[in-house]
């Protein structure tokens, strides 16, 4: 399992590898995080890849952390009502934002990004974009 040298982007202390079931009560026993090492007072935190233990994304607090998972349910509508692959929505996504393909990672996004990719998301299904 690789780990990485990871420093918080609020408080600039360094993220440590830990179980999940650190900072989430009902993860699994084999998930990791990588949180703050002044968690709970920071509480940033990202998921660990469980093949190779590296972060999901970077470490976010949880208002980033709800807007990611908002953001996520956004997309996934795509596939779960068959309109595209899992594959196709994230091409899709990364065409109506510009970015390149290593850089459409709902998990690196910021708040702003989120809050485009719902709004993207809504417009698309015809539906408008979730309130906060």
């Amino acid at each position: 399992m690789k780990h990485v040298k990871i420093t918080c982007p609020y408080c600039g202390s360094k993220a440590l590898l830990r179980p999940a079931k650190a900072v989430r009560s009902g993860a699994e026993s084999d998930e990791k995080v990588y949180v703050c090492a002044r968690y709970p007072v920071c509480d940033a935190y990202v998921a660990a890849h469980r093949e190779n233990g590296l972060p999901m994304g970077t470490l976010a607090d949880r208002p980033l952390r709800r807007k990611r998972q908002e953001a996520h349910r956004a997309l996934s509508r795509f596939w779960e009502c068959g309109y595209m692959s899992r594959k196709e929505a994230y091409r899709w996504l990364q065409i109506q934002l510009g970015l390149p393909e290593a850089e459409t990672h709902i998990g690196h996004f910021s708040e702003y990004r989120c809050e485009q990719v719902i709004r993207l998301c809504g417009h698309f299904l015809g539906a408008q974009p979730q309130a906060a």
